[in-house]
């Protein structure tokens, strides 16, 4: 049986000319005329066919009928202002769960959350590591870091960073590369296959290297930690290798890098673009990674290769 619910304009009239016990008053309160809240109780009471109040000389007198109506809507109300303030604070702060990959969150991420925490208390982070690019529409996701060229169809996408790739490696390993030539001389790390190595190695003006030898790895932050750990030299893009360059942990032997297309793009439904924890995450974000840009600015090695 459908709800028979009258007009919310008309019932917001009534509960305030009650409260009030003034249809001037109840206009002052509701912002408009007397003459619409008069004509709202007067709609409501024909709707309802029940008088809810006596007009009298210079006076508004509730009804017996109107005063026990009143209990009825006030209540309705209050819990309709509860209801949206929690709604809207929701919006605001407690959770944000974001998704990215597993590669980012471990090298890039998780070294800043509490940072996070400090400055946005409210914000309850949540984040969730997984390879697959999150279906908005079917799971419970608000936002995510994903790599690719910007193209998200029905999605708000902002680059976080631009991104390059260069070889790095542990500082005591640096001293025996003073050019690119010497790479045939050091153990070289793989992700995935040996593709990377060669074309940077094309670009930056090497021959004849042989890239045969060499673990290769199915994980970008496999090989970054390897690099660390000193068991070789690693290619690596700009943004999972910069905690560990700012760290000191690793160094960057040669200034010449490869441009690349992919970045990391901090992605969103349109419809959630306005709300507040949205928008302080993802400022938080393009802040930090800001300063990122500036502080590897500061690090860059400053030979020609």
């Amino acid at each position: 049986m459908p709800r028979r619910v009258p007009n919310l304009n008309a019932l917001r009239a009534f509960e305030a000319a009650a409260r009030h016990e003034s249809f001037t008053r109840a206009a002052e309160e509701l912002c408009v005329t007397q003459g619409a809240v008069s004509q709202q109780v007067k709609s409501l009471e024909a709707d309802l066919g029940i008088r809810l109040f006596n007009r009298e000389p210079r006076r508004l007198v509730i009804t017996a009928a109107g005063r026990d109506y009143l209990d009825v809507v006030r209540d309705a109300l209050d819990r309709i202002a509860v209801g949206t303030e929690r709604l809207l604070q929701r919006q605001n702060t407690g959770a944000l769960t974001v998704s990215t990959s597993p590669n980012f969150a471990s090298k890039w991420l998780v070294h800043r959350l509490g940072r996070f925490a400090e400055l946005h208390p409210a914000i309850d982070l949540r984040v969730s590591a997984t390879l697959h690019h999150v279906d908005f529409a079917r799971e419970d996701v608000d936002m995510a870091v994903r790599h690719g060229d910007g193209t998200a169809p029905g999605l708000d996408a902002t680059c976080l960073c631009t991104e390059e790739l260069f070889p790095v490696c542990s500082p005591n390993l640096r001293r025996g590369l003073r050019e690119p030539a010497d790479l045939a001389r050091h153990t070289l790390l793989h992700l995935d296959n040996r593709q990377d190595w060669s074309k940077w190695l094309d670009a930056a003006g090497v021959e004849n290297a042989d890239l045969s030898h060499g673990p290769v790895l199915n994980q970008a932050s496999m090989v970054i930690d390897a690099a660390v750990d000193g068991q070789g030299v690693a290619l690596a893009r700009t943004a999972l290798a910069t905690w560990d360059l700012l760290c000191g942990r690793l160094v960057r032997p040669f200034s010449f890098a490869l441009p690349v297309t992919y970045a990391y793009w901090i992605v969103y439904p349109k419809a959630a673009a306005k709300l507040p924890k949205i928008v302080t995450f993802r400022d938080w974000l393009l802040a930090e990674a800001a300063e990122d840009a500036n502080r590897l600015t500061a690090l860059a090695p400053t030979a020609a290769r």
